[in-house]
């Protein structure tokens, strides 16, 4: 373990929580659409407190923490990538205004905090009495990575058809319609949630099951679950700013799909060899970034058709079905 100490834990929970305060109440308090400019030097704020922290764990713990901890963090930040595009398609089914989704983002992000430490500190309390579970992680890995690699692009998958928004709207009592960024109002004398807080949750949702993977990923990288969850938290924290850069370069940048079904392939094969031969941490890192480089350079080189990312129906929203808002 890089450390038995409470205090690293506490300090790192205490300075993350500042730092979303500070962005929140400070540079985001007047709600705006962000523009690829800001979510740019944004993403590049949080890379670079991610790149010193990992600079002060090689300083305490040396060489192997430091790489095992950047290794997690690329590769965590590389599947949330996946993950962006889902909130892309739920943004757009749902039209939540660009000015709200900074919002949405944020609290999302705060409850992937909470969601993902006892997911971490499960796993890796379970792969430390149960060794055995590392292998099982491997191969769900590859059976992902041979699902995403196979998978249509053009599969279309309807938020409102999902469990989290049936049943939020079966549960809750929802208002007819939001009032801007709020997530709770009252109506006819009630207090109801809004259509955004339905977001909301299907944004937390979407990060559960994105976890599914990448949780087991890093777990096959490091044991120990400060290393784990920091880098997790790190690259999280990058990601409302990220989305927006996104967001502007989704089209651009499409063989970035296959090259995540890579990764995971490769962590899940580098699990299941464990017992035999124990890859270096330096070569899953050369391989991923690899990946990650070759999947960017083929995109610009090998440029999607313009008739699949500019056909008729391109940047076209989809009409939602009729909403059960009427029960509210």
């Amino acid at each position: 373990m890089l450390t038995e100490s409470v205090w690293p834990w506490v300090g790192f929970n205490v300075f993350v929580l500042a730092m979303l305060a500070l962005d929140l109440g400070l540079f985001h308090r007047k709600e705006h659409a962000v523009s690829p400019k800001e979510a740019t030097l944004w993403t590049l704020v949080w890379v670079s407190i991610s790149l010193a922290f990992c600079a002060g764990i090689w300083h305490q713990g040396g060489r192997g923490p430091a790489l095992e901890w950047l290794t997690a963090y690329v590769v965590e930040y590389a599947l949330s990538v996946d993950n962006l595009f889902v909130f892309l398609m739920v943004f757009g089914y749902f039209r939540v205004a660009p000015q709200h989704q900074h919002r949405v983002l944020f609290w999302g992000i705060l409850g992937a905090f909470v969601m993902r430490a006892v997911l971490i500190l499960a796993g890796t309390a379970l792969v430390a009495k149960f060794h055995w579970l590392i292998y099982v992680f491997g191969a769900f890995l590859v059976f992902t990575a041979v699902k995403m690699l196979f998978a249509k692009d053009d599969e279309d998958v309807d938020p409102e058809a999902g469990f989290i928004v049936k049943m939020s709207r079966r549960l809750l009592p929802v208002a007819r319609q939001g009032d801007g960024s709020r997530f709770f109002i009252t109506e006819d004398g009630r207090r109801k949630v809004t259509p955004l807080f339905i977001v909301l949750m299907v944004v937390e949702a979407t990060d559960l099951l994105f976890a599914m993977d990448s949780i087991p990923a890093v777990l096959g990288i490091s044991k120990d679950a400060f290393i784990i969850y920091t880098s997790n938290v790190c690259a999280i924290l990058g990601l409302r700013s990220l989305f927006f850069v996104v967001s502007s370069l989704m089209e651009k940048f499409h063989l970035l799909k296959v090259a995540l079904g890579v990764i995971l392939g490769f962590v899940g094969v580098k699990m299941l060899l464990e017992y035999f031969y124990k890859i270096p941490i330096g070569i899953s890192l050369a391989v991923i970034a690899g990946c990650l480089v070759a999947a960017v350079v083929a995109s610009l080189v090998f440029p999607k058709p313009v008739e699949l990312a500019e056909g008729p129906e391109a940047g076209k929203q989809p009409e939602p079905p009729a909403r059960e808002q009427e029960r509210g």
